[in-house]
C-alpha cells in the first residue's frame, strides 16, 4: 500500500527559498504544498485547511518561526500537526532549542532540493508511526 502524500504548509520570507522549495517538494517529490511569506499568513491559511506537516523558517520578520508554531498549536486542527524547522543556524544548542518547542526535526539551510521531499516524507511518516504507537 502506498503511503499517502502529505500536504505541506511551508512558511518562509525569502522568495528564492519559496521557489526552490516549491520545485523540490512539488516537482521532485510530488507533495502538495501551500506556501506563505509570513507567520500571520500561515496562521490564516491553517485556520482554513490544516496541512499534514509544517515546514517553518525560523528567522522571519514580525512573527518568527517559533512564535508561529506556538500560535498554530492554538488552532484545534493543528495541535498535532508535526512541525519541522528550516534554519541556517544549526548549532547543537539551536537544534535543541527548536526541538524543545515541539518540532519533530530541524533541516539545515541550505537544504538539498533533490532530497528535501523524501526527507520531509520520512519525517512525516516517522511522526505518524510515533503517534500511532503512543495511542
Amino acid at each position: 500500500m502506498d503511503k499517502p502524500v502529505p500536504s505541506v504548509l511551508h512558511v518562509d520570507d525569502d522568495e528564492d527559498i519559496l521557489a526552490i522549495a516549491r520545485l523540490a517538494l512539488e516537482v521532485v517529490g510530488g507533495l502538495s504544498i501551500m506556501q506563505c511569506r509570513s507567520g500571520v499568513e500561515a496562521i490564516e491559511m491553517a485556520c482554513v485547511k490544516a496541512p499534514d506537516i509544517f515546514l517553518l523558517d525560523v528567522m522571519m520578520p514580525d512573527i518568527d518561526g517559533v512564535d508561529t508554531l506556538r500560535r498554530l498549536r492554538q488552532i484545534r486542527s493543528c495541535r498535532d500537526v508535526p512541525a519541522v524547522f528550516m534554519t541556517a543556524k544549526c548549532s547543537t544548542e539551536d537544534r535543541e532549542r527548536l526541538m524543545a518547542t515541539g518540532a519533530v526535526a530541524v533541516i539545515s539551510k541550505p537544504f538539498d532540493p533533490m532530497t528535501l521531499s523524501s526527507d520531509l516524507a520520512e519525517i512525516w511518516q516517522a511522526s505518524r508511526e510515533t503517534t500511532v504507537a503512543a495511542e
